[in-house]
């Protein structure tokens, strides 16, 4: 029989007019890979703060019990102590350190005066990465590492501390396909050597690949029990987490395309590192109404180059031409693009697409807030009612206009940013990666709203590493490789061997 290492028993976490958790019952068993899956705002990361101890999460009501013993953690520290580690999505280390003094932040071994005896600091950290199977030298900076490196450094710095139960918070979303699986021979590691693991992921076919068990929140309650992940489908997952069946992830869309709207003629952006390449290298290629356009490809294609090059983000120094209703645009910047009417949701909307600490409406309205000033005055009335209206239509959850942006959750967020170029009356909206890092309820909202928009008459182009998205959603997609357009593809002709052929470069076509 397994020995159980962790139980969190009836836990309640209550905020101001919001309850996080009601009831909350988890079990965790010694080497035990546990993936704990809800959507944006079930009460995943309330509940590990309450486990690790996070201020002022141990506030709550209920009880922890950490080997048959009761604890209550009231910082991190204790817990650190205890033996519980979290790895968060956003890595919590010091690039301008190195390796080792990362792994061992204030845990330095001293000397008699006081001092860092630093070959032993360097000789213990070389140790720790060995544990990890990891050829990093302990004496180079951190932020010379890739992100997926200093992830492996984060994780041998909780190792460092004796950790029996390590948290993964989303720790895939910025790693390449290699490092994914680094990082799961690691896993797989650790629960061989008795860590017990519980790993957030909004990654469905994640979850089944490196899960044990998994459970279930939704709103902020335990939706059934813990269940082994060969005795549950992912389809049977995901209707736990949204409480509703999903027959069809991808919501059906049968439009009659109407007259072209963008086309873009040759466009390139070279490389600033290398005068020979180039990032975007003589692109050409028609949106029309009626139609979502895909564009695919792996990482570094140039996907984003060329709808960044679209937008104007490169001035001057990206070539070729933008036609937008049969009228050729001077775009030289982000503002052109936007006074003719194309908007941009980019990839990475915490740096790019959101001011975090301001509300919704100054986030929802900056981009047009032409339509709400005057000489004499801005029109605040104004501004949040049309905030307002978009809030009710697309159905993001915020407990008011006046919300801290960052305080939403990540699918609200995304519906924030679209929202922000709706009020503009773009007449084509192009998404970047619109889905990433958002569960799989929220996806579904945002491809209802693709197809609402495409409805209203507005031309929609989306980029997705989601092959599945891309044959769910799009009508035509553009496929990438290297910078070039190597395929353009009706949806009837699209499947994931043609598209992945086109993607490496195998095969080109005009």
């Amino acid at each position: 029989m397994a020995e159980e290492i962790l139980e969190m028993k009836s836990i309640i976490k209550d905020f101001p007019g919001v309850r996080a958790l009601d009831h909350v019952n988890f079990t965790l068993e010694k080497g035990e890979i546990l993936a704990l899956v809800g959507e944006n705002g079930a009460g995943k990361s309330t509940l590990m703060k309450v486990l690790s101890g996070v201020w002022p999460y141990p506030t709550y009501e209920g009880d922890i019990y950490l080997d048959d013993q009761l604890v209550r953690f009231d910082n991190t520290r204790e817990a650190e102590e205890a033996g519980i580690g979290i790895i968060h999505q956003e890595l919590n280390l010091l690039p301008d350190l190195s390796v080792a003094e990362n792994i061992f932040l204030d845990r330095h071994p001293l000397n008699k005066f006081g001092g860092i005896k630093w070959e032993q600091l360097y000789d213990n950290a070389a140790k720790m990465l060995s544990r990890l199977n990891m050829n990093i030298d302990p004496r180079i900076e951190l932020g010379d590492l890739t992100v997926g490196k200093q992830q492996m450094v984060e994780i041998a710095k909780a190792l460092s501390l004796d950790t029996r139960i390590l948290v993964f918070d989303e720790p895939t979303s910025a790693l390449t396909e290699s490092e994914i699986n680094e990082l799961f021979t690691v896993i797989n590691e650790l629960r061989a050597s008795g860590v017990s693991i519980i790993y957030i992921s909004h990654k469905m076919e994640e979850i089944k690949e490196i899960a044990d068990s998994v459970v279930v929140l939704r709103d902020g309650s335990t939706i059934g029990d813990k269940i082994k992940i060969d005795q549950v489908t992912l389809d049977e997952i995901i209707t736990r987490m949204v409480g509703r069946d999903i027959n069809d992830l991808f919501p059906n869309h049968d439009f009659d395309r109407g007259e072209k709207t963008l086309e873009v003629k040759n466009i390139s952006v070279p490389d600033p590192f290398n005068p020979e390449k180039k990032l975007v290298d003589d692109v050409s290629f028609s949106a029309y109404k009626g139609e979502i356009l895909g564009i695919s490809g792996l990482m570094g294609a140039g996907r984003t180059e060329l709808v960044n090059a679209i937008f104007g983000v490169y001035g001057k120094k990206s070539e070729g031409e933008v036609y937008l209703n049969g009228e050729k645009l001077k775009i030289k910047a982000p503002a052109d693009a936007i006074n003719n009417g194309i908007a941009l949701v980019t990839e990475d909307r915490k740096e790019l697409g959101l001011l975090l600490d301001k509300n919704l409406v100054m986030n929802m309205t900056l981009p047009s807030i032409k339509k709400f000033s005057s000489k004499l005055a801005m029109d605040n009335h104004a501004e949040r009612a049309v905030t307002e209206k978009y809030v009710n239509e697309l159905n993001i959850k915020t407990p008011g206009l006046d919300v801290f942006v960052e305080k939403l959750s990540g699918g609200n967020q995304q519906k924030v940013v679209i929202g922000k170029w709706l009020i503009t009356d773009s007449d084509v909206l192009i998404l970047d990666e619109p889905t990433r890092g958002i569960d799989v309820g929220a996806k579904t909202e945002v491809y209802r709203l693709m197809n609402q928009l495409v409805k209203q008459g507005v031309t929609v182009i989306m980029i997705s590493s989601e092959l599945p998205e891309i044959m769910g959603m799009s009508d035509r997609i553009v496929v990438m490789s290297e910078g070039k357009k190597t395929a353009e593809l009706d949806r009837s002709e699209a499947d994931q061997e043609t598209i992945m052929k086109y993607a490496t470069g195998n095969k080109g076509v005009e």
